[in-house]
């Protein structure tokens, strides 16, 4: 059902007529059940362009509906009388160029320092830790990208860190007594969430139907709004100052201001390339101010080798714990998800084909790159859903762009100076640039949620009661600190909490249910009162 076409000619006319003919077609989708009525604008057509318009070769119609054009037209001179039609001339080549991703690293880098100042974890420990993540970022990017057996999509995806475990991460260093003794538990939970997000890929990959725009907005919008709270704790001195005057110093919540600030000036007034760089330049700079005052150390730096190989289980051997385990498998339930949304979205932009086969290799190749990062110091990883606005902007569609990248920030995390200058940037600084990214992680949450019927009464619900449960951990602490410490590690996140509400009442409603969905209509509602629930009606 993909054109129709009219012959609109009459039984008087001639065979004489038939040099040109009287055409029209309408595409429709593959979901149409019923033909259009004819165009009311006949297009004129060549015979002979418009024998081979019919011709099964000549157009080729795709699952969605769409139809290709033919490859080329029948050349020589047209016939007698044929109208002439012009022929726009061909774009002019664009130049081969390659993009930077910085803001890609510079999302790479947040999760580590945030971490490791949260465990408090010591100048040269937190280096150690960034290069540990700049190192496996491009080893896991290059394997997303290039593919190796049926591991990666191959396709321009970056690997990072995922923001959903911060909180979770957070938690289980904590409740295991911090510092290096609360990573090795971490490390432990990670490895086995990563062999598990291996094992499951297939599976999950044919299971992306019960994960709808509502429950995957939800998550990503809950992701972003727990996060918040992590970034303005850095902008008012950092989780260490807690208790002391120093925290929430004006002077803190100035460097914080300033930073935020400066990314949205460059955003607003810079170009669209630019502004992708807009986070990374803001740290420069609020770094940059804090050096020429006097408030911040580089001595890390100085102090720093050249080089330097990250070496497996530096800080000791992985600890495995059950609970913590099980919190981390919720972790990567939800980075499957959101991965599983990014290779369809980027799949759309380069106009390659994904099925359950390429979703299946992308969560391979999380699982890999999250056992990897457990063994060489490092954290979960998902597909950066920032490197898909910037394919979209740069139309750079190459997967080779991907693994230059990923080969950069093996250089970088082989140079502990590098390190060196991430560490060395003021909490204040971190926290506005954070907030603006975990800021726009959740709107790109309400982006999606766009696209689902709110006004649906199920889906509201679990908007609304997953949004709820999200806020539980971070407005009624006390009721956690009862629970035992792998217990609290569970649900002691807004993020697990909430992606798990949210993932249990969608197959509560929308899946293990025979009742029909009701929808409120809005136009027999009127303007005083509340809705009568009669007034709901059966959804079409």
């Amino acid at each position: 059902m993909g054109i129709r076409c009219a012959d609109r000619r009459t039984s008087s006319q001639s065979r004489t007529q038939s040099q040109s003919r009287v055409t029209c077609c309408r595409q429709h989708r593959a979901t149409s059940a019923r033909y259009e009525p004819a165009c009311p604008r006949p297009v004129i057509r060549d015979r002979r362009a418009a024998a081979l318009s019919h011709s099964p070769t000549s157009r080729r119609q795709g699952r969605d509906g769409t139809t290709t054009p033919p490859a080329a037209l029948p050349t020589g001179p047209a016939p007698a009388g044929a109208p002439r039609r012009r022929v726009a001339p061909p774009p002019p080549a664009r130049p081969l160029r390659v993009p930077a991703r910085p803001r890609v690293y510079a999302a790479a880098v947040i999760v580590p320092v945030l971490l490791g100042n949260a465990q408090g974890l010591s100048r040269q420990e937190l280096i150690h830790l960034i290069n540990a993540d700049l190192l496996t970022c491009g080893i896991a990017s290059i394997i997303q990208a290039l593919g190796v057996w049926k591991v990666g999509a191959r396709l321009p995806l970056v690997q990072g860190v995922t923001f959903t475990a911060v909180s979770p991460m957070i938690a289980i260093g904590t409740g295991a007594g911090g510092g290096t003794a609360g990573l090795l538990v971490v490390y432990g939970a990670v490895i086995t969430a990563g062999i598990a997000t291996f094992l499951f890929a297939p599976v999950f990959s044919k299971l992306a139907k019960y994960f709808p725009p509502v429950v995957i907005g939800t998550i990503l919008t809950i992701i972003g709004i727990t996060l918040i709270p992590v970034a303005l704790q850095d902008a008012a001195g950092g989780a260490h100052l807690i208790g002391s005057p120093a925290y929430g110093d004006p002077e803190n919540l100035a460097y914080a201001l300033g930073t935020l600030l400066f990314i949205l000036a460059v955003v607003r007034v810079g170009k669209p390339l630019l502004g992708s760089l807009a986070v990374l330049l803001g740290l420069v700079a609020g770094t940059a101010v804090a050096w020429f005052l006097g408030d911040t150390d580089f001595t890390a730096v100085r102090d720093s080798a050249w080089f330097g190989v990250t070496t497996p289980f530096h800080y000791g051997m992985p600890r495995f714990e059950l609970l913590p385990m099980a919190a981390m498998l919720v972790v990567m339930l939800i980075t499957m998800v959101e991965t599983t949304g990014d290779v369809y979205a980027i799949g759309e932009i380069t106009r390659r084909r994904v099925d359950t086969d390429t979703v299946a290799r992308a969560l391979r190749a999380d699982g890999a790159a999250t056992v990897l990062g457990g063994v060489l110091n490092s954290f979960p990883y998902v597909a950066f859903a920032e490197n898909i606005g910037l394919v979209r902007m740069s139309r750079v569609m190459s997967r080779y762009v991907v693994v230059a990248a990923g080969l950069f920030m093996i250089v970088l995390g082989l140079l502990p100076k590098a390190g060196g200058l991430v560490a060395a940037i003021p909490h204040p600084v971190l926290g506005g640039a954070a907030l603006s990214m975990f800021g726009m992680v959740a709107a790109v949450g309400v982006q999606i949620l766009a696209k689902a019927d709110l006004r649906e009464e199920r889906n509201a619900l679990i908007l609304g009661v997953s949004l709820g449960a999200a806020m539980l951990p971070a407005t009624v602490g006390p009721f956690f600190d009862r629970m035992p410490d792998g217990v609290r590690a569970v649900l002691d996140s807004g993020i697990t909490l909430g992606a798990l509400t949210a993932i249990t009442l969608n197959l509560l409603f929308n899946v293990f249910t025979s009742r029909t969905t009701m929808e409120i209509d809005w136009d027999r509602i009127g303007d005083g009162g509340p809705a009568d629930p009669s007034l709901g009606a059966p959804a079409r």
